[in-house]
């Protein structure tokens, strides 16, 4: 009997799994997201379900359904040895990739036949609750993608652990979860100015539920770090070197904690040692490259600056930030990162390469790109002597609605610059107006106004200033 394709796609489009869970390939680097899963499996044995079945959608989304196919069955495989009391509910998430995979091949009965172990595995489980159950694991898993999906998806994956715990409040992997998503929030709040969500407590919990897993521990160094207590934080890390020499996500985070602590050389060492036990981790090559620009600034502030260990360092870190953005384009921050480095080894050309090839993104989101022009302005101003431009920039990234911590430094660099151009007698017509324009867009009606009447006694006859000044005079 032939099946409906459209029966079978409505059944598909009920499961719970990564083909129904909107992670969309435009927020990763598919290869560096493939490499993150495959180090993970090495190194992670007890998450090995978890990161075949996601590395099955990844597959998938590069194209290679047999090779995704070939991922199912490792979790399968992995499910007999670690569940083997509990296949059928452990096999959920599986099964349904299987069904959505063998769909794309257009393999529709085989499709079918694993919609159908599905539906009949969850009906013998609710037999006990009514019809349509949630099971916890199943929230948690589905956390723990979206974790891997970048920032827009740690929100829904925080609600996913909150989920999964109210059934399961003292689950360690559940709360291990769930304080990872709070961490990650809070980080993002602090570089992109959003509300910051409290992550300590989580943490705490999560360390004392997971007393080997030193991720946790390493996040909550840094976290007491920030809060100035970093003393206590440096005993987790030790205690994580102690447990964990070898886990290269506890060694990258043990390395930041020594950079912000100003160690670099032993943060360097750590490094290292990750990145030859992982060689291809994108967040390994940007650490190491924050490094060596740290390293090349403290030469520069000594006496007798060594010239050629600076520029040795400078390509050092030229070739791991490139390394980045060649594995994972959607890694924004690192392009400034690049240019700013071609820009202290004054390669300007390939400097202003690689803002220009960001700055024209049509995915740059609004932060990350107030903070590109912020960092072109500088590069505009203190490399290439040419404040007009550098103003231009710091404007762009000001008139960009979202409130971040760019656009704050793009509105102080302007600020600065003008108004030591305005103080020193050498501003034109220009100048002032153009300051009128920063009071404007940061709501200081009064400071404009006064700015448009400088601007139009030095230039009379000047449309876009008088056209500016009536519609403020009208909106107050």
């Amino acid at each position: 009997s032939t099946i409906s394709k459209d029966s079978l796609k409505a059944s598909l489009l009920q499961l719970e799994c990564h083909f129904t869970w909107t992670l969309l390939k435009k927020d990763v680097g598919l290869e560096a997201l493939e490499e993150t899963i495959l180090d993970h499996i090495k190194f992670v044995v007890e998450c090995n379900i978890r990161d075949y079945n996601i590395l099955s959608y990844v597959c998938h989304l590069k194209n290679s359904n047999e090779e995704a196919l070939r991922s199912l069955r490792k979790a399968e495989e992995a499910i007999q040895k670690y569940h083997p009391g509990e296949i059928a509910r452990r096999s959920l998430v599986t099964w349904g990739n299987y069904a959505w995979i063998y769909y794309h091949m257009q393999r529709y009965e085989e499709a079918q036949t694993y919609v159908s172990k599905v539906e009949n595995s969850r009906k013998k489980l609710s037999s006990t609750a009514h019809g349509k159950i949630q099971l916890p694991e199943i929230c948690a898993e589905k956390g723990w993608a979206l974790l891997r999906f970048g920032r827009n998806y740690f929100e829904k994956a925080k609600n996913c652990f909150e989920n999964a715990l109210e059934s399961e409040p003292n689950n360690p992997d559940f709360n291990a979860g769930y304080a990872i998503a709070m961490y990650r929030l809070e980080d993002c709040a602090e570089r992109y100015g959003d509300e910051i969500t409290p992550c300590l407590e989580a943490l705490k919990r999560a360390a004392e539920l997971n007393p080997m897993d030193t991720t946790i521990l390493a996040l909550l160094a840094l976290k007491l770090q920030r809060l100035h207590q970093g003393n206590e934080g440096e005993r987790y890390i030790e205690e994580g070197l102690q447990k964990t020499p070898d886990f290269p996500v506890f060694l990258r985070h043990a390395a930041m904690f020594y950079r912000k602590k100003g160690e670099v050389n032993k943060a360097v060492e750590i490094l290292k040692k990750a990145l030859a036990l992982t060689p291809n981790s994108v967040v390994l090559h940007h650490q190491l490259g924050l490094c060596y620009r740290t390293k090349v600034m403290q030469l520069k502030r000594t006496r007798y600056t060594p010239q050629e260990e600076v520029e040795n360092l400078i390509q050092l870190a030229i070739v791991h930030f490139k390394t980045v953005i060649n594995k994972k384009p959607v890694f924004f921050s690192a392009y400034a990162d690049l240019a700013n480095a071609y820009a202290l080894g004054k390669r300007y050309e390939e400097a202003e390469e690689t803002f220009q090839e960001v700055l024209q993104r049509n995915d740059l989101p609004c932060e990350d790109k107030q903070e590109i022009c912020f960092n072109y302005g500088n590069f505009q101003h203190f490399h290439m002597k040419s404040d007009s431009n550098a103003i231009k920039y710091y404007i762009e990234g000001l008139k960009i609605e979202k409130d971040s911590p760019g656009k704050k430094r793009c509105n102080e660099a302007v600020e600065k610059l003008l108004k030591q151009k305005i103080q020193s007698g050498l501003a034109d017509a220009t100048d002032i107006g153009t300051l009128g324009l920063v009071h404007k867009l940061n709501g200081k009606k009064e400071e404009a106004i006064e700015c448009y009447k400088n601007a139009i006694a030095l230039d009379p006859n000047n449309e876009e200033y008088q056209n500016a000044l009536v519609e403020l005079q009208l909106s107050i």
